[in-house]
């Protein structure tokens, strides 16, 4: 099978979450040079900004050029979920967090808990249906956007806040935001399964 250019730049995705997840783990090291721990956090906001510019770029690809794969939509949820599952996990830690920002625990479990119910739905729909289906929905993009918005806006806070001092506050609202829409977009992602499970039984008992 033949990668389309949409395929390779959500591969490229998710192999640069490995650079960024390195950078960030080093931010808090104080085995290192104040300003080259610096240099480690701008170096993941870059890192960062070109996967969310990305996750644009490839499903534009796929529209404009009339390739949607079926290997397409199950990548492109995938990264989106796998670079979000560990930003999170490091901006909630003191470890990989950036110090004064730290993402609370809740958030996580909301944002990431999400993740883990639609993936075990997944499952459930295979081994019930024995078909693979995808089904981006419009609160899960919001939910997406939301989230990607959260970790660039934790990413860049020490340098906002010395000129916004009100971006804690801002961030805190974006941050429940994110966690709120994340529980909307689960309980959406459970109607649109129930439903499916439902006509697809109907169907096999006509």
């Amino acid at each position: 099978m033949k990668l389309t250019w949409a395929n390779r730049i959500t591969i490229l995705r998710i192999l640069l979450i490995a650079p960024f997840v390195s950078c960030m783990l080093k931010i808090n090291d104080t085995g290192l040079d104040e300003q080259l721990r610096l240099m480690l956090r701008y170096a993941a906001v870059v890192v960062f900004l070109l996967m969310a510019i990305s996750d644009g770029l490839d499903g534009f690809l796929a529209r404009k050029n009339g390739k949607s794969t079926r290997l397409g939509a199950f990548l492109d949820p995938t990264a989106d979920k796998l670079l979000i599952t560990c930003a999170c996990l490091l901006l909630a830690s003191h470890r990989g967090g950036v110090a004064g920002f730290l993402l609370p625990s809740t958030v996580v479990v909301l944002i990431i808990g999400k993740d883990i119910l639609l993936f075990v739905g997944f499952l459930i729909l295979f081994f019930l249906t024995g078909k693979l289906r995808v089904v981006p929905a419009f609160a899960g993009k919001v939910s997406t956007a939301l989230q990607l918005s959260m970790v660039a806006a934790i990413l860049i806070a020490p340098e906002v806040t010395s000129v916004l001092p009100g971006w804690i506050w801002f961030l805190r609202v974006l941050w429940w935001s994110a966690a709120a829409a994340a529980l909307v977009a689960t309980l959406v992602y459970i109607r649109i399964g129930s439903k499916f499970i439902e006509q697809y039984e109907q169907n096999n008992n006509h």
